[in-house]
């Protein structure tokens, strides 16, 4: 969707696969799971927006979990926000990546004020615990079978 930000963990289209062959309830597991790093992830990323700075700050209440069997964390949309109550989508980039505006922190060129800096600095450990959700799940049906 326009002006949104998602981050999601790439390269487990294998491991998605391997779950289609399980039960529903394999999914259903993987979801909640998934959730509950996305939850953590969404609330680290809100903070971050609060501390940033006035646009940031405004961002946090965009920031929400997607439910998908990974984490999804996204930002922005059409919610109107600030005193001008503009859409989130037209503040979310240039608080996140600066601008040439003045109002805005200076545009980064390929760096990030909140959002991404924070999912970066997490990154591998997000990656292993949604690898341990995945293989306790797949574990558990294993020797249901």
């Amino acid at each position: 969707m326009p002006g949104e930000i998602e981050i999601e963990i790439l390269g487990a289209r294998e491991i998605l696969r391997a779950f289609r062959e399980l039960p529903a309830e394999a999914s259903d597991q993987l979801r909640e799971e998934s959730g509950q790093i996305a939850r953590k992830l969404a609330d680290d990323i809100e903070a971050a927006a609060r501390a940033e700075g006035r646009q940031a700050a405004l961002m946090a209440a965009t920031v929400k979990v997607r439910r998908d069997r990974v984490p999804v964390v996204q930002a922005g949309g059409a919610k109107r926000v600030g005193r001008n109550r503009v859409p989130a989508a037209d503040l979310l980039y240039a608080s996140e990546f600066g601008s040439n505006l003045r109002q805005f922190r200076p545009h980064l060129k390929g760096d990030s004020y909140w959002f991404y800096d924070t999912v970066e600095r997490q990154d591998s450990a997000i990656l292993a615990q949604w690898l341990e959700a995945v293989d306790a799940i797949l574990n558990a049906f294993e020797r249901a079978v």
